[in-house]
C-alpha cells in the first residue's frame, strides 16, 4: 500500500511517499480502507520529534481517518464489510481502573494514533473494533475524517473538563486553529457568549464567519486582558480555553472572572509558563488540564457531527501524495480550517 512515513525525526525533507506492506488485523482488530485523513499540528510535533518519544520506524503519521471496513480480525462481531467508519484515534486497554470508570483518556496504558502507534496517511490501517463508529448515509468522508481528533478534544475540554453552561462567557485564545475553531462552534451550540483573541484580522474574519460574539486583534490589542474586562464590564470572562501556553497564560490568568476556569489544553508556545499565584488564589482561579477525550465525549459529539449542529470545516482536499506540501502549508499557517488527505 502507499503511505506517507519517515525513517527519522527532522524536517519535510525526512517524509517519504512510498510502498509498505499492508497490516493485517489481529484477534479484536479491523482492517479499515482509509478514503480520508486529516492533518493535525500533533503531526509536525511527532515528525520533529521530543526527548523520550519511542517510535516503531518507519513511522506513518496521522491521527484523524475515514472509510471502510475492509477485513476483521478473530473475534470481531458486529461489523461487515463495507461499513462506513470514522476512526477514534484515542487507544485504551479497556480494563484498568480508569477505563472501568469511562475515563478511558486517563488509561494507564493510553496511546495515540499517529503519535505512538503508526497512523493514518495510508491507504490501510488496523484500529481495535471499539474504537470505531459508524458514519450515516450521505455524511461526507472527509468531513467525518476533518472533524475526529478536534472536535473529540474541544468536546472534553469545554464541556466534560470545562461544565460550560448556557449564558456563560467563554474565550478562545487563538482564532484558526482545528481545536479552537471546534471549541467556537461548541461554545456557540451550548447557548455561551463567545470571544476570541486572534493575531491578525485575516484570522479574525474566520471566526467572525464561524459566530464569534466578540473579536480581539492582539496584533494592535496587545493588554487583551484589559480589553476583555472591558468588554465584559470589568468581571472577566467564565472559561478561558488556552492551547498557547508559556505566551498567553499570565494573560489568560488576567483575562478570567473571579471563581473563572482555564482549560489547558496544548503548548504551542513552549510547556514552560511563569505562574502569578497570587491571581490562583486571590481570584480563586481553576487551572484544568485537558487531553483529548474518551469514548463516550466521542460517541456525544460526533452525534452533533450526524445530525448537521456541528460543521467541521475544510481549507482543502490535497491527494496523499503531496502530504508532504500539506505539511508545508500547516507549518505556514496558510489556511483555514483542516488540510485532508485523500488516498
Amino acid at each position: 500500500m502507499k503511505a506517507i512515513l519517515f525513517h527519522q525525526h527532522g524536517g519535510p525533507e525526512v517524509l517519504s511517499y512510498t510502498d509498505i506492506d499492508a497490516p493485517v488485523p489481529g484477534a479484536g482488530e479491523v482492517l479499515v480502507h482509509l478514503h480520508a485523513a486529516a492533518l493535525n499540528r500533533l503531526d509536525l510535533w511527532v515528525r520533529e520529534g521530543w526527548p523520550g518519544i519511542k517510535l516503531q520506524y518507519p513511522h506513518i503519521p496521522g491521527a484523524d481517518g475515514a472509510g471502510f471496513v475492509a477485513a476483521l480480525g478473530t473475534g470481531v462481531e458486529g461489523w461487515a464489510v463495507g461499513e462506513r467508519v470514522v476512526i477514534n484515534s484515542n487507544l485504551s486497554c479497556g480494563r484498568c481502573e480508569a477505563c472501568l470508570a469511562g475515563q478511558d483518556n486517563r488509561c494507564r496504558s493510553w496511546e495515540l494514533l499517529g503519535e505512538t502507534r503508526r497512523g493514518t496517511y495510508a491507504e490501510y490501517m488496523v484500529v481495535p473494533a471499539g474504537n470505531l463508529l459508524r458514519i450515516p448515509e450521505g455524511f461526507d468522508l472527509q468531513a467525518a475524517a476533518a472533524a475526529g481528533l478536534v472536535y473529540h478534544t474541544a468536546w472534553h475540554s469545554l464541556i466534560t473538563r470545562g461544565a460550560l453552561q448556557p449564558g456563560e462567557q467563554v474565550l478562545m485564545v487563538g482564532a484558526s486553529g482545528g481545536v479552537n475553531t471546534a471549541c467556537l462552534q461548541i461554545a456557540k451550540l451550548a447557548g455561551a457568549v463567545t470571544f476570541v483573541v486572534g493575531s491578525d484580522a485575516r484570522k479574525l474574519d474566520f471566526a467572525a464567519f464561524l459566530g464569534a460574539d466578540y473579536l480581539i486583534d492582539r496584533s494592535k490589542e496587545a493588554n487583551w486582558a484589559k480589553t476583555i474586562y472591558q468588554l465584559t464590564n470589568r468581571r472577566g470572562v467564565d472559561v478561558v480555553v488556552d492551547n498557547v501556553g508559556r505566551a498567553t497564560l499570565p494573560t489568560s490568568m488576567r483575562a478570567v472572572a473571579r471563581g473563572g476556569r482555564i482549560v489547558i489544553i496544548g503548548n504551542t508556545s513552549g510547556p514552560q509558563a511563569e505562574i502569578d499565584t497570587r491571581f490562583i488564589f486571590g481570584k480563586q482561579i481553576s487551572l484544568i488540564g485537558s487531553t483529548m477525550g474518551t469514548h463516550q465525549d466521542f460517541r456525544e459529539v460526533t452525534a452533533l457531527l450526524w445530525s448537521g449542529r456541528l460543521k467541521p470545516v475544510i481549507d482543502r482536499v490535497m491527494p496523499l501524495s503531496q502530504g508532504r506540501e500539506g505539511y508545508a502549508l500547516m507549518e505556514r499557517a496558510g489556511h483555514f480550517g483542516k488540510i485532508v488527505l485523500v488516498p
